[in-house]
């Protein structure tokens, strides 16, 4: 079967229900089924390992790093702020040099991934950020970000970096799914992971305004966690 986008829009061809690892037990297949052989060969093996790496059975993959910086704009911070009524996905400041730390557990219920952010701020406690990534929808995979809200990824391969974009925002409302306009989209996001060797990679946020700019762009610098170090 194939999973097809909303009319008009360009076909994508995708398996119905993609197992979250292979029967012979090389791992987490579905970021791969989305990129497509040729893109994920032409990945680094160790975003390879990381994006196919199996947290299911109640295991956690942990990553651990630091803020390297965090820009806003007026209108970015004004975004950020309103976007707390939805749980914060968004970062609150533009501390830099803080500890970040980012784990992934599986959604046994919906076949998907919690993805937990944790960055230290100068004052006050750290902020935490909770999505779900859902291997579902038209483009494949969403993000839901809390409150109904949820976006519709497309996966790049780039320069030997994957990037998750915006495709579109949405509003889930129990069995209803609403695609909201462009005018009240915040704008196209760009979240980048590239592997920057020696075990280390950054993962780069980027929301981009038509009219206001350049709102948002943070990066961080992650490296994977032992079992032990945790």
């Amino acid at each position: 079967m194939e999973r097809r986008q909303e009319k008009g829009a360009q076909v994508i061809p995708f398996p119905a229900r993609i197992p979250a690892t292979a029967a012979d037990g090389i791992g987490d297949l579905r970021f791969r089924a989305l990129v497509g052989e040729a893109g994920w060969a032409a990945l680094p093996e160790t975003t390879r390992a990381r994006f196919g790496k199996r947290v299911a059975d109640g295991r956690t993959a942990v990553y651990a790093g630091e803020i390297v910086e965090c820009r806003m704009n007026r209108a970015g911070r004004i975004l950020a702020q309103l976007c707390r009524l939805l749980g914060g996905p968004l970062p609150l400041g533009r501390d830099a040099d803080m500890p970040a730390l980012v784990s992934v557990t599986e959604d046994a219920a919906s076949g998907g991934q919690h993805w937990t952010r944790i960055y230290g701020r100068r004052r006050g406690f750290p902020q935490v950020i909770r999505s779900r990534k859902c291997f579902a929808g038209p483009t494949g995979l969403e993000e839901h970000v809390g409150r109904g809200v949820g976006i519709a990824l497309r996966i790049d391969v780039a320069d030997g970096a994957l990037h998750f974009l915006s495709d579109h925002y949405f509003l889930r409302l129990g069995r209803l799914r609403l695609r909201l306009p462009r005018w009240l989209a915040p704008g196209h996001m760009r979240v980048s992971h590239i592997d920057c060797k020696h075990g280390l990679f950054a993962f780069v946020l980027r929301l981009d305004h038509p009219l206001f700019g350049a709102l948002i762009q943070q990066t961080a610098m992650f490296r994977d966690m032992k079992e032990d170090e945790r």
